[in-house]
């Protein structure tokens, strides 16, 4: 779960309302409540992180894992309390629910929650304002169709004054949807099939960060590597031609982007990870499961030894790679020995970090109706062990970084003074402590010599 955090730099309005945006899920909901609170920004909508003193409550939710609909009505019925109150004093709510859920569950939200007062889904939030509009009216509005419009041309544009408060990273969207059809994700459902930014959108948006003074931008899709678009020359361009583009920007000094799939990881991108300093050493490359009948059953059109030929592929240009994945167990019809099968591929390929989750069924996708369902104390079992041996992998790369020497991009203050925390290469935070004769700035990227690696960060002095 995230929380959008707000831009505390900018100043009240005259007369200006106060939106609270609640986050759950991927970075692509992150990205996604910044752009709606920009746009609701030139509406006279001021950020908050408090809500009560919210004039509008947006929920933007997230509908992977099950029961995601059920929690977003429970926190609704909270809202319902909070309206009333409010009434009663003569203060207006407004209650807006976005993102995934609000794609899947459509009017059935408002049929549900009539605290609700506008439903809008992901491919559809460049509406909010004229949504907005239209619910402080008494409407009761449901936006969900898939935009045929580009929303990107719709919202407001990148500047300093909506960007400086989110640090020395950002987040850009340069794809969205999926066509892969996995049998267990909502997602081709709810956001829609591939479609990929333009490249002058992207290379605008980029240069709007870094005049704001972002240092790292990743690069956001559900399925980034499917990214392809055409150069200035007109000439077929993707994720990996795109990467050596926005590494020329100056300003720009770190690289990344999630999330992939291993069908789209071709030459020319595995070539921009030999190729660029700036492209970090991380890659997040889910793979499910480790049997090739299981891979078959959840359409994920690779088998286990052609994933791990990927992953050699790739730490053959760069040793120094960070592997990330997902996982699922108990998939319908996964036999213990199916189960094995996966262990033994997270053995072989070792993960810095992963992701893992027990099978839940999605209503409306294929996995859903697939016979021979496991038994929850089954996956639950499996996934106490699978998450033993991922949870040492990731420990012993951790402890792997003591008494090294690398770069750190500083993002904030620490919790102690004296102290200030920055993100390594590989998406591990550390915690720097400054000597006498340091002047650590927010954004610079130093040196460090981490003297101690603990379970969740690493410890570092200046070198």
């Amino acid at each position: 779960m995230n929380e959008h955090v707000p831009n505390k730099d900018l100043q009240p309005l005259a007369n200006s309302k106060k939106v609270f945006v609640k986050t759950y899920g991927c970075q692509m909901n992150v990205y996604d409540s910044q752009r709606m609170t920009d746009s609701l920004g030139e509406s006279g909508y001021m950020p908050t992180d408090t809500v009560e003193d919210a004039d509008l409550v947006l929920i933007n939710t997230c509908h992977i894992r099950e029961k995601a609909a059920e929690k977003v009505y429970s926190q609704l019925g909270r809202l319902q309390k909070m309206k009333r109150a409010r009434a009663k004093i003569g203060r207006d709510l407004m209650v807006g629910v976005a993102g995934c859920v609000a794609q899947a569950e459509g009017s059935e939200i408002i049929r549900r929650a009539p605290v609700v007062d506008l439903v809008i889904g992901p491919t559809t939030y460049h509406r909010l304002p004229e949504a907005l509009e239209r619910a402080k009216s008494g409407e009761k509005v449901v936006e969900t169709d898939y935009a045929v419009e580009d929303k990107f041309e719709y919202l407001p544009q990148i500047n300093r004054e909506k960007t400086i408060s989110r640090g020395v990273t950002a987040f850009l969207t340069v794809q969205e949807g999926c066509d892969k059809f996995c049998t267990f994700c909502v997602v081709p459902y709810t956001r829609g099939s591939e479609v990929s930014r333009p490249l002058t959108q992207i290379l605008t948006e980029a240069r709007r960060l870094v005049d704001a003074g972002v240092k790292e931008v990743t690069l956001l899709g559900q399925n980034v590597n499917a990214w392809h678009g055409h150069g200035p020359d007109g000439s077929a361009w993707g994720l990996g031609e795109l990467l050596y583009h926005l590494a020329e920007i100056d300003g720009i000094e770190r690289l990344r982007y999630t999330t992939s799939h291993p069908r789209d990881m071709d030459d020319r991108l595995i070539e921009a990870h030999r190729d660029l300093p700036k492209l970090m050493p991380y890659l997040h490359l889910p793979v499910q499961a480790g049997s090739d009948r299981i891979l078959k059953a959840m359409n994920r059109k690779h088998t286990a030894a052609e994933y791990i030929a990927l992953i050699e592929r790739i730490r053959s240009v760069r040793p120094d790679m960070a592997i990330s994945g997902d996982f699922i167990t108990g998939f319908p019809g996964e036999t213990d020995e199916d189960f094995e099968a996966t262990m033994r591929l997270v053995e072989t390929v070792g993960y810095a970090q992963a992701f893992s989750f027990k099978y839940s069924p999605r209503p409306g996708t294929p996995g859903a109706d697939l016979p021979d369902h496991v038994p929850e104390e089954v996956k639950a079992e499996r996934l106490e062990r699978l998450q033993a041996l991922l949870f040492s992998q990731q420990t012993a790369f951790q402890q792997s970084m003591a008494d090294r020497t690398f770069d750190v991009l500083v993002e904030k203050p620490g919790r102690f003074e004296g102290q200030m925390v920055g993100r390594s290469p590989w998406l591990l935070p550390v915690i720097i402590e400054m000597k006498s004769n340091d002047n650590l700035k927010i954004g610079d990227i130093i040196k460090v010599r981490i003297t101690k690696a603990g379970t969740n960060s690493l410890h570092a002095e200046t070198a």
